[in-house]
């Protein structure tokens, strides 16, 4: 099969920074399900993964952590799935990635795909959705209100992919008032196109933003980027015995700005429940059938903003460049497998 693979950890600059190579197919075992890939999208995880972790053993290293495409074999224990399915997910970080023409994944971790979303719409959201919905329904708790604050979330850093789908999760499974950061004025217009409430600018300080809108201290805040450089401003702003989420990897983190107010501190990764197999696996598969759902009723949207084609090493060194330069709002993805010139209609044949 076609691939996308890198052996060494460096500069998406460096020649061999992703390459075209030939993998052995793989074959479906146990809860396996078989997918040939139609579509993929890039995360700040690839970037990450890719500047840090060369090969280890034999092989080389293939990313990619977001999916949707066809299931074409099965392993002899699923019982969910079968093949001829339209799916998407985010995979597990401990194995091979979806920058691939087949790639195995565990069927507690899957969905059938939303039906009017092409490939590529599909593919931009499960990584961003299962973040969004755990940060905020697993670990923020936002259905148990926090007494004496305000019934609002801040969600900092609103124009990023995780952001993007959190600000809509939010309007449209809570009554939450969402306040969300941007500092551009096209990120800005996005956050208000996914539906936030209001919108400060990060790159000023955000607790004397939130404060110009006139409202109480908020019961919840995700931070999704750059959290240590905001980590002042959110233990002023967060209201006492608010409850605060971060999703990145800041370099220091002094938690203690939060004792005075009895903040609780919950660290969100989506990669938790595959990588240890957790009794609730399947709780992924389960959310991103909600998702599902709530985009072919017309109550969520895709986060795509540009999309190439075909995969290749080529076009995912774009999508990577563009992801460190840390300006993309939404989320980039790739379609296909063949020349722009002779693929088949994926872009629009399952909308």
């Amino acid at each position: 099969m076609r691939a996308v693979a890198y052996e060494n950890a460096g500069a998406i600059s460096r020649p061999d920074s992703l390459m075209d190579v030939e993998l052995a197919d793989p074959t479906a075992s146990g809860r396996d399900l078989l997918v040939a890939v139609r579509a993929i999208s890039v995360n700040p995880v690839d970037v990450k993964v890719r500047q840090s972790s060369s090969r280890t053993g034999s092989g080389l290293n293939t990313l990619g952590w977001d999916a949707s495409g066809v299931v074409v074999a099965v392993g002899d224990e699923v019982a969910g799935f079968k093949p001829g399915d339209e799916v998407f997910y985010a995979g597990s970080i401990t194995r091979p990635g979806s920058n691939a023409e087949l790639q195995l994944v565990d069927e507690r971790i899957c969905a059938i795909k939303p039906t009017t979303l092409a490939w590529d719409e599909a593919a931009a959201l499960p990584l961003t959705s299962i973040t969004a919905w755990e940060a905020m329904f697993d670990r923020l708790d936002v259905r148990k209100p926090v007494p004496g604050a305000a019934n609002a979330i801040l969600i900092v850093g609103g124009g990023g992919g995780v952001g993007s789908i959190a600000i809509q999760l939010a309007r449209q499974l809570t009554d939450l008032t969402v306040i969300a950061t941007a500092s551009r004025p096209e990120t800005r217009d996005w956050v208000s196109e996914m539906g936030a409430h209001h919108v400060i600018d990060h790159s000023k300080p955000i607790a004397a933003e939130l404060a110009g809108l006139g409202l109480s201290e908020p019961a919840y805040v995700l931070s999704t980027t750059h959290t240590d450089q905001h980590l002042g401003d959110i233990a002023e702003a967060i209201a006492p015995q608010g409850r605060f989420a971060l999703i990145d990897d800041p370099a220091n983190l002094d938690v203690s700005v939060f004792k005075r107010k009895s903040v609780s501190i919950h660290w969100e990764l989506m990669f938790t429940r595959p990588i240890y197999e957790t009794p609730d696996m399947d709780a992924q598969g389960r959310l991103l059938t909600e998702v599902a759902s709530l985009v072919d009723t017309g109550r969520l949207r895709t986060t795509l903003t540009k999309s190439l084609s075909p995969i290749n090493a080529e076009n995912l060194k774009t999508a990577h460049a563009q992801i460190e330069t840390g300006s993309t709002h939404g989320k980039v993805t790739l379609t296909g497998w063949d020349s722009p010139a002779t693929a088949s209609p994926s872009s629009s044949e399952n909308r």
